[in-house]
């Protein structure tokens, strides 16, 4: 690469920085607002750990489309799912948008691939988009089964959430099982007497299978009263 190419390339890093920021509407079993970038490495991490179980795909191609899938959120911010319904829209018009003025600094090898993954893994036009678009909502569940959530978060909405994309390849289908029932035991927990089985909220604990009450669990500045899920 020339010069030239290597300064587009820093300034098109430097715009997409700020996924390491961006919080979606998950939270860490610690507590803290889970950030898109957060959420990109596990679901990279996801496709690794798991090639063993989708040897008929690209697994190269799998981890490029999983780490474009949501770059746009870089300039707009993530659109959770349940706000998406509430607004009868969806949020890829949007999305591509932002990813085009993201991208416009790269050189233009770089920037037609990365767009034409980022369409490719909306539109669901190849096994790869497919596997993609299902690993990244289980990845979404399973944060939501081990994070230190809101009081009031909607576990049950999970059990449906994306479910058409996790019913085409037989691991997924395993894999999203075993998540609807960690799923439906926290639900339960919360409403049975609104405690869950998940890391202690007070700094400093890491202590794994502690129930911290959801009643006395403090409510950080920048929480949101209704907490929803990710798209």
């Amino acid at each position: 690469m020339h010069h030239d190419e290597l300064l587009q390339v820093l300034d098109f890093l430097r715009a997409a920085e700020s996924l390491k920021t961006v919080t979606r509407s998950g939270w860490t079993s610690a507590g803290e607002r889970e950030s898109v970038a957060e959420h990109t490495w596990r679901l990279c991490l996801m496709t690794l750990v798991l090639r063993p179980g989708f040897p008929e795909v690209d697994f190269a191609k799998l981890v490029r489309t999983c780490i474009v899938h949501d770059l746009g959120e870089a300039i707009g911010g993530d659109v959770p799912a349940p706000e998406q319904a509430r607004r009868g829209t969806s949020k890829a018009s949007d999305e591509r948008r932002d990813l085009l003025t993201l991208v416009a600094a790269l050189p233009t090898p770089q920037r037609e691939e990365v767009v034409a993954l980022w369409d490719e893994y909306e539109e669901g036009a190849t096994p790869e988009a497919r596997l993609a678009k299902g690993l990244d909502k289980l990845e979404t569940i399973l944060q939501h089964t081990q994070g230190a959530n809101p009081p009031d978060f909607d576990y049950r909405f999970n059990l449906g959430y994306g479910r058409r994309y996790t019913e085409d390849h037989p691991l997924l289908v395993e894999l999203r099982t075993i998540l609807d029932t960690e799923t439906e035991r926290r639900a339960r927990e919360i409403e049975h007497d609104g405690r869950t089985s998940r890391p202690c909220f007070r700094r400093g604990c890491r202590r794994r299978g502690c129930l911290t009450s959801a009643s006395t669990r403090p409510r950080l500045p920048d929480e949101s009263p209704t907490p929803v899920e990710p798209a």
